[in-house]
């Protein structure tokens, strides 16, 4: 289970990606974010989130880091992936309601 502060994080994290505007300005009409942009952010943040996890497990088995700081590595992990996943699948949930929409 996720604590507060990580809850606390991934909400800044998102705050901060949408302030400014993702990797790049869409060149669209409206120039805000495209959605290759935010994405492209959103895998990034989980792989950063899993590096830290790992560098911190290589590092509490070296007897150079704390447990707490593992746990809270792994947690942050955990909400990263499962927030992708949610967006993964409402993208195909939404993807399947355009498909059977009529013509």
């Amino acid at each position: 289970m996720a604590s507060p502060t990580v809850a606390a994080n991934a909400y800044a994290n998102l705050a901060k990606i949408l302030d400014t505007g993702g990797a790049s300005k869409g060149s669209e009409s409206g120039g805000g974010p495209s959605f290759g942009a935010l994405l492209k952010d959103a895998i990034g943040s989980v792989l950063d989130a899993g590096k830290k996890s790992d560098t911190q497990t290589v590092a509490m088995a070296q007897g150079k880091a704390n447990v707490m700081d593992v746990v809270t590595a792994v947690a942050e992990t955990d909400v990263a992936v499962s927030t992708l996943v949610s967006v993964r699948d409402r993208v195909i949930q939404s993807y399947e309601d355009i498909m059977k929409m009529p013509i």
